[in-house]
């Protein structure tokens, strides 16, 4: 037997291959289930369903419908967070997202990435923190290792490759500071998701 290489395996190694398959083939089940299930007009159904698929869902916190999920035990989400419609959220390496945070529509956000200077294109996995009060608008792509500071905004259609610093305003391919929020002193609620999203 050999691997995707050409490289002939040894019977122990092609036998921790199909293990491996294996167990990616069922990652992979949930992960389309968990797709499935964010089409259920509940968010408390989708709710139950994410948590018990590995999402740690803080109170008063929701996701929206449509979501994907890479890896589900790696995410982590505060209270009284949203998730717009259609977000991509990848958990294949930790992903911490913080208490009143308002994500739009159809953001990607990335733990993971392959590296296109490798002659073998090896993935690459680094964490991503969003802090509490932090607004990303609609279409961002937020990369691997990001940090997004306490009351960041991030505009519609940003690509964040750098970290951003609390308070700022950060837009454009690649994402740069355009602005600073003036209010510091952040105590809101995002309150009552609407029913049907």
């Amino acid at each position: 037997m050999k691997d995707k290489d050409g490289n002939e395996l040894s019977a122990g190694e092609a036998a921790g291959k199909v293990g491996n398959r294996v167990v990616n083939t069922g990652l992979e089940a949930g992960v389309f289930f968990l797709h499935l299930a964010g089409y259920i007009p509940s968010h408390n159904i989708r709710k139950l369903i994410y948590r018990l698929g590995g999402v740690k869902i803080g109170k008063g916190s929701t996701i929206h419908m449509g979501a994907v999920f890479y890896d589900p035990k790696g995410i982590e989400i505060g209270e009284d967070t949203i998730v717009g419609e259609k977000s991509v959220l990848d958990g294949r390496t930790n992903l911490r997202i913080g208490n009143h945070v308002d994500i739009a529509s159809e953001v990607m956000i990335y733990t993971s990435q392959h590296n296109v200077h490798d002659p073998k294109f090896t993935a690459e996995s680094k964490p991503v923190t969003i802090g509490d009060y932090v607004f990303i608008g609609p279409r961002a792509i937020i990369i691997p290792g990001v940090r997004i500071g306490k009351g960041a905004v991030v505009a519609a259609g940003a690509v964040v490759t750098n970290d951003v610093p609390e308070y700022a305003i950060v837009g454009g391919v690649p994402a740069k500071q355009i602005g600073e929020r003036k209010a510091k002193d952040l105590n809101y609620r995002l309150g009552r998701p609407r029913l049907f999203r």
